[in-house]
């Protein structure tokens, strides 16, 4: 692993870092922000999943999570969104969610994109065992976030992990994949024509198959310029509804689908995860 910056924060210290992924084949960076911590303690983990044509970078630099975390002592990891690199397949029109910057968290099935893109492996198993080796986490105490097309991740990985992690939240998540266009062009493209293939991905389809998980948390900008084409968040309330999941969906006026919006309600989000991982410190 190499330490491509440190910066002091907030009482804490973020980093940004690179490693030669064996998933992916490629490099990858991450950020990881570790608050200041007794010598030998482990702290619990909030994986922080991005929507698409992020990086890292984007949550790293806009989402206002510092001073929550190092106060409620938590560890915040943000990985990239796809495998990169010069040999890396991309959309062929270059378009904006397909490809680069749009891995949707997934392991590719179809050719060229099953060489590197495999971002569901890396995920929840390569880059978490990397954490736990070069970071004082608490791998015991988990839990995981996200936005948009993270958010989807996070619904997905959460459900299909729910031993794993103690809390998932998301902000403006797609959370059918299988019934929008963002969906259906990448999981169409990465997985194939097969659609029983995609229901694993598609949080609404793992919920309506038997997925549970205690509760949830959601937030939405009601000025969302794809809230009711690619997000749908009403049809997640419809199948925790069935289900019997406490899905608390918290529809925000005036809000869009920026980080503007993620910024105002990450410490929300922060103070839900940290009663759920039960840090020890009063959230």
């Amino acid at each position: 692993m190499e330490t491509l910056s440190t910066n002091r924060s907030h009482g804490g210290v973020q980093g940004v870092y690179r490693h030669a992924a064996a998933a992916t084949g490629t490099d990858m960076t991450f950020s990881v922000f570790v608050p200041d911590h007794e010598e030998g303690a482990r702290l619990p983990v909030v994986w922080y999943l991005s929507g698409l044509t992020c990086t890292h970078a984007n949550v790293t630099e806009k989402g206002e999570f510092r001073r929550a975390c190092s106060e409620l002592g938590l560890i915040f990891v943000a990985p990239d969104t796809s495998p990169r690199g010069e040999d890396v397949a991309d959309d062929a029109a270059g378009a904006y969610d397909f490809g680069l910057g749009a891995g949707f968290y997934v392991d590719a099935t179809e050719a060229p994109f099953a060489r590197h893109y495999r971002m569901w492996s890396y995920i929840v198993d390569e880059l978490p065992e990397l954490i736990s080796a070069q970071f004082p986490a608490d791998m015991t105490r988990q839990s995981i976030m996200g936005h948009s097309m993270g958010g989807h991740g996070a619904l997905t990985i959460g459900l299909t992990h729910p031993d794993r992690f103690s809390a998932v939240s998301a902000f403006a998540p797609i959370v059918a994949p299988t019934q929008v266009p963002w969906g259906q062009k990448a999981l169409g493209g990465y997985l194939g024509d097969d659609r029983a293939a995609w229901l694993r991905h598609d949080a609404v389809a793992l919920i309506e198959r038997g997925a549970r998980f205690p509760d949830l948390l959601v937030d939405q900008g009601e000025d969302d310029q794809f809230l009711s084409e690619q997000l749908r968040p009403g049809l997640l309330a419809d199948a925790c509804a069935r289900a019997g999941i406490e899905l608390t969906l918290r529809l925000r006026p005036g809000y869009d689908h920026s980080y503007y919006f993620i910024s105002t309600f990450m410490e929300s989000h922060l103070r839900w995860h940290a009663r759920r991982l039960q840090t020890g410190i009063k959230p």
